[in-house]
């Protein structure tokens, strides 16, 4: 069959669940059979998250073949377990860039270029790109929300796509918010029926609206919006506050969103799916009430930051049996003589990734802890260098042990045991420069990371990151006790460290959240959960 679009839009307010939304519609669609396949497209300039702040945007999610994107297509992959890869994601930097370059090379002939219809066209030819790998649906979410001027060109794309391919091959589904006033104890749908307006202001009917909601809606509210939107009634979906975003697919399945997209699209939609794996990960999570808490230590005191770790932790303990609870603490605050009250209770740690020197010295004061107390610890990328510091300092004797990273041009460190990649010192430019996307890591046969994986000598991960482990200084850690269990074959860099003697102390350059999914959790995660729950005192 020919393949489908469904475009994905929001109004009223941002952060209302278009990722939830579009990754739950995709797995419905798995469900049925379908080859699905989800895209975002970003309205800011930047040509990629990979610059950004947390705080501004949250986590920076890395795709297999290497591209920094969004946190949203992180909630694709775990939803649906598909890869996707740097065609799923577009921001309006990569857009005009690659118009720029374009006229620059005078590909355009002299013409004049303007936002219609060169930068549209370049548009609607990145949101079919995927085409050629024959998806049944591309479902594509818009950033932003509408209003937002940096979003006009991407609205009127859809708009042209829609006219080009018609009715029964695109398809728009507007996401806004019912508001509910306390004071007048009401809830109310001007907002909603404003934000229609507007995209129909824009050419753009919804055939579908998704209502986000903190109270139950009624059937004469969702007739009343279904009258001013023109839009089914049947059409009207309520998304309500759920105790778990993995129970958005059975509630949006609930009101038959599935269906409603297939009959509107002129397909049968047939019987509905059991989501049997699915609705029994719900059932063991639900199940899974006795607690046990993990630190969190990093300097990003934002939920998004660590989005992907935390839900990878989410996922290990519902296969556990038990309920994470993650603790942040901040690096920046940890001293020599708070860090045990500050890691009081908890039944694991892990060391978070991060860039700079904020907070440094807090997670080195955090690995020794944990090292000589014998917590189970995680050390995910930064976390595993700093690991890595903390043992030449303190079992080494290299006092002055860094990386370059954090090394001052007026003193640097005698001993770099991390140190910046070769090929990373003629790079002057941050964007996209990294050490980016899944490379192969060999494991050393009897160690504690290879039994985690199942016994599986050859693995894949994803990394993010421009420093390494110094292999000059390799033969000393392993006499020491830290034995590098994860070798890179082709570069011989050092991806994984342990030491045997713990009851877990991992660190791994690469990033294992990024592979974790909720019908197939990281061997890793799950491993240093199970560890951590052995090592909790039983009430």
């Amino acid at each position: 069959m020919e393949t489908k679009y469904i475009f994905i839009t929001g109004g009223v307010a941002s952060s209302l669940g278009k990722g939830i939304i579009s990754a739950s519609l995709g797995k419905l669609l798995q469900a049925r059979g379908y080859r699905i396949t989800i895209q975002k497209f970003d309205p800011y300039i930047n040509i990629d998250p990979g610059t950004l702040n947390p705080y501004e945007h949250g986590e920076c999610y890395v795709t297999a073949d290497g591209m920094e994107t969004d946190l949203d297509l992180g909630h694709y992959e775990r939803f649906t377990g598909i890869e996707t890869t740097r065609d799923n994601s577009v921001t309006t930097g990569r857009i005009y860039l690659s118009v720029i370059e374009r006229e620059r090379r005078g590909d355009y002939l002299g013409k004049t270029i303007q936002v219609v219809p060169h930068i549209t066209d370049e548009i609607k030819r990145r949101m079919r790109l995927l085409e050629a790998s024959n998806y049944d649906f591309i479902i594509t979410e818009i950033g932003g929300t509408i209003g937002d001027i940096e979003s006009q060109p991407f609205l009127e794309a859809i708009r042209q796509l829609r006219w080009e391919l018609g009715t029964q091959r695109a398809l728009n589904i507007h996401l806004t918010y019912i508001p509910y006033l306390a004071a007048a104890g009401e809830l109310k749908t001007k907002p909603t029926q404003t934000s229609v307006k507007q995209l129909q202001g824009l050419g753009i009917q919804p055939e579908i609206l998704v209502l986000r909601t903190e109270h139950e809606l009624g059937d004469d509210l969702k007739a009343k919006v279904a009258h001013f939107c023109n839009v089914d009634v049947k059409a009207v979906i309520q998304s309500q506050d759920l105790p778990s975003i993995y129970e958005v697919p059975v509630n949006m399945q609930r009101q038959g969103l599935d269906a409603i997209i297939l009959k509107k699209m002129g397909m049968e939609p047939g019987p509905t799916p059991g989501l049997g794996p699915w609705r029994a990960f719900l059932e063991r999570r639900k199940k899974a009430t006795k607690e046990i808490k993990i630190a969190l230590v990093g300097k990003y005191d934002l939920q998004d930051a660590y989005k992907s770790i935390i839900e990878s932790l989410a996922h290990a303990g519902t296969y556990n049996d038990r309920k994470v609870k993650t603790v942040f603490v901040n690096s920046e605050h940890i001293t020599r003589e708070n860090v045990a009250e500050q890691l009081n209770g908890m039944a694991g740690v892990v060391i978070c990734p991060g860039f700079g020197s904020r907070g440094i010295e807090g997670k080195i004061i955090t690995a020794e802890y944990t090292r000589t107390h014998d917590i189970p610890t995680f050390g995910i990328c930064l976390g595993m260098q700093m690991m890595v510091v903390e043992f030449a300092r303190n079992v080494l004797g290299y006092k002055d042990a860094n990386s370059t990273e954090f090394s001052a041009m007026k003193s640097p460190t005698r001993h770099p045991v991390i140190d910046l990649m070769e090929e990373q010192k003629s790079i002057t430019q941050m964007g996209g420069t990294m050490r980016l996307g899944a490379y192969d890591c060999e494991l050393i046969k009897g160690s504690r990371t290879w039994k985690a994986y199942g016994e599986d000598r050859l693995i894949k991960e994803r990394h993010r990151h421009r420093y390494e482990f110094n292999n000059q200084y390799l033969k000393e850690y392993e006499r020491h006790g830290m034995k590098c269990v994860g070798i890179n074959p082709a570069s011989n860099l050092v991806e994984i460290v342990e030491i045997p003697d713990k009851k877990w102390y991992i660190g791994t350059q690469f990033h294992p959240e990024y592979s974790s999914t909720v019908l197939h959790p990281h061997p890793l995660f799950m491993s240093f959960v199970k560890t951590c729950i052995n090592g909790t005192v039983e009430a």
